[in-house]
């Protein structure tokens, strides 16, 4: 596993943010994107790495890098786990729900990204929030991005800058 902690903008400290995913980060666009979006938050972002499973079978893939992922998530942390199955919210929903776990003493947040063959059952059945980055799929370093950039926005909407109206 890797884990590499990112140094975060200026801002208060409130909350804590996690993103436990399968596969290594390769230089690209798209891992550009996310160290762009990462710089920018005012807090403190750490990404776990895991190796994505060699096993035969999907259902064993997914079983083993489920068992890696749940053992880099602190306990108590609000779990968002990425899947094609969950809830498409608005970035204003999104923010409002990130503000409510603050505001309710759960500063810590999980983001979870599984692997080709997607999430263990265990992590969705488990997770706070079930979220999709919409019906289509996207490359999983993308994924990633995205997600950063949705975190950075919703800095953006609870603080009151600009950048969401842009």
């Amino acid at each position: 596993m890797l884990e590499r902690a990112e140094t975060s903008g200026e801002g208060d400290v409130d909350m804590r943010i996690l993103i436990a995913a399968v596969g290594r980060a390769r230089s690209g666009g798209a891992h550009d994107l996310y160290e762009t979006y990462t710089g920018g938050l005012p807090w403190p972002t750490t990404l776990r790495e895991i190796a994505a499973a060699k096993a035969r079978s999907a259902k064993e893939r997914i079983r083993r890098e489920g068992e890696a992922l749940v053992k880099t998530i602190p306990s108590g942390s609000v779990r968002v786990a990425l899947d094609e199955s969950g809830q498409n919210l608005s970035s204003n929903a999104f923010a409002k729900r990130i503000a409510s776990w603050r505001d309710s003493g759960r500063p810590d947040l999980a983001f979870v990204l599984g692997g080709a063959d997607g999430l263990a059952e265990e992590i969705i059945r488990s997770a706070d929030l079930v979220l999709a980055l919409g019906t289509m799929t996207w490359p999983h370093l993308l994924a990633r991005a995205m997600v950063m950039e949705q975190l950075y926005r919703a800095s953006a909407i609870l603080s009151g800058h600009p950048y969401h109206r842009e």
